[in-house]
């Protein structure tokens, strides 16, 4: 991403405070999987996002072939993060990290 490259978060309430603590500027909160959807494509057809980090919730809304078109896209990148209960059994963040930006995250510490 270059220096002009935005990020957005969308999402409930419990992601977007956490990112929003951080400095991320972009929060769309909703706890409607529809809604966050409709927040999703609005971001991507936008234009203005580099990163998009969505709430795994909104797939259960997605249909395959939109999935599949958003897991590829370039720009922006969507990553999805776990917020269901069941998020143990899902990629941890370290991993999806590692997968999709290439970064081995696990060995980092606060310096």
């Amino acid at each position: 991403m270059t220096e002009f490259d935005k990020i957005a978060v969308i999402g409930e309430r419990k992601i977007a405070m956490g990112f929003e603590m951080i400095g991320i500027q972009d929060i769309f909160i909703s706890d409607d999987p529809k809604e966050m959807l409709s927040m999703l494509r609005s971001t991507i057809s936008s234009k203005e996002y580099g990163l998009i980090i969505a709430s795994d919730s909104i797939m259960s809304q997605i249909y395959d072939d939109e999935l599949r078109k958003i897991e590829a896209m370039l720009k922006p990148v969507v990553i999805f993060i776990p917020i269901s209960k069941d998020a143990s059994e899902k990629e941890s963040v370290a991993q999806l990290a590692k997968r999709v930006l290439g970064i081995d995250i696990s060995n980092l510490k606060n310096k």
